[in-house]
């Protein structure tokens, strides 16, 4: 549905939203990039265009990051509730879902690390009214996507006014009626519109094929100490910290490895100790994200798992097989494509 703004218009859409669909959304969690963003729309709009133009951003990437892991994996219910959305989601959020509401989908969590009003009180400053538009659309739009309704999130506690927390409410669109808060901000979001660009985004991506992509994912040995590289797709065998970071030094001066976007770390059930080898897996992230690319970890024992959640800079995914991996690495890939 278009949601219609007061005049019974549908709203513009204030920026070229495949140039943003064509951003990773590690710009939700860069201090810097949040810090400039907020200062130079402070700067350049008014109040309700900075709303427009946060939300809508927002949406727009957390529609796409839903999109792509409801994607890669058929076999989940795109209905689950609760803390089973949090894992796959690129900004960090703690929900969960009322079920005393009969037919009625009611979300409330918050953004535990609160990044978007940290980034906003370094550039702006204090103020007396929410800020987290940003990080409300990119909720709005992972929800509806994930319960294909359409939801919005809308901050009630911010701690950029003051408040312990970055807390949010999530509704039905209808069950915000007579809200006038909610009111603002649904005429920033014509659902509808960014449900079919996502869409028709998608359908272009699936028709293309990467260079270089193996036609036959089963041909690669595990165990080998050999690096594959398909394109964009970089597949690297573990076996040990040092010979990761070694790997990691001799990558960075190849030429060969610079269209490398996604960066499968094959574990091999490798038990990975909280000193050096979570050092070693902390690099090669942080090295990654300086290229531009993800990280993937497949396959980590399950006595690594305790040492895996504490990383400051975990992978994107940790996921079990392999052959899946490298499958959903292709499609992150593409994702990342710029349009030609």
């Amino acid at each position: 549905m278009h949601t219609p703004c007061s005049d019974g218009s549908t709203p513009e859409i204030g920026f070229d939203p495949e140039a943003v669909l064509e951003r990773d959304s590690r710009i939700l969690l860069d201090p810097a990039f949040l810090a400039t963003l907020h200062a130079e729309l402070a700067g350049e709009l008014d109040p309700d265009e900075q709303r427009t133009a946060l939300l809508q951003m927002g949406f727009l990437h957390g529609l796409q990051d839903v999109t792509r892991a409801l994607a890669s994996t058929p076999d989940r219910g795109c209905h689950q509730t609760g803390p089973a959305l949090a894992p796959p989601l690129r900004m960090p959020l703690r929900s969960s879902t009322d079920t005393h509401t009969p037919n009625a989908i009611r979300v409330e969590g918050s953004w535990p690390d609160q990044h978007e009003a940290t980034a906003h009180l370094s550039a702006v400053g204090a103020g007396d009214h929410v800020v987290c538009y940003l990080s409300a659309g990119y909720t709005s739009g992972w929800l509806s996507g994930a319960f294909d309704v359409d939801l919005l999130a809308v901050e009630i506690e911010c701690s950029a006014t003051g408040a312990d927390s970055c807390r949010f409410e999530a509704r039905e669109v209808d069950a915000w009626e007579g809200d006038a808060v909610a009111a603002q901000s649904l005429s920033a979001l014509p659902f509808e519109q960014f449900r079919a660009l996502v869409r028709e985004r998608f359908a272009r991506e699936a028709g293309r094929d990467l260079p270089g992509e193996p036609g036959d994912l089963e041909a690669v040995e595990r165990g080998a100490a050999a690096v594959h590289i398909w394109g964009p797709v970089m597949v690297l065998p573990y076996a040990g910290p040092d010979e990761t970071l070694q790997a990691i030094e001799l990558l960075a001066r190849d030429p060969g490895a610079a269209e490398v976007t996604v960066i499968v770390l094959d574990l091999g059930g490798a038990i990975v100790d909280e000193a050096f080898g979570a050092m070693a897996l902390e690099q090669l992230v942080q090295t990654a994200e300086a290229w531009g690319a993800e990280t993937l970890f497949v396959d980590p024992s399950p006595l690594s798992d305790a040492v895996l959640a504490d990383l400051e800079h975990p992978p994107l995914l940790t996921l079990k097989d392999l052959e899946p991996a490298i499958a959903l690495a292709f499609q992150i890939a593409r994702s990342q494509r710029r349009v030609a």
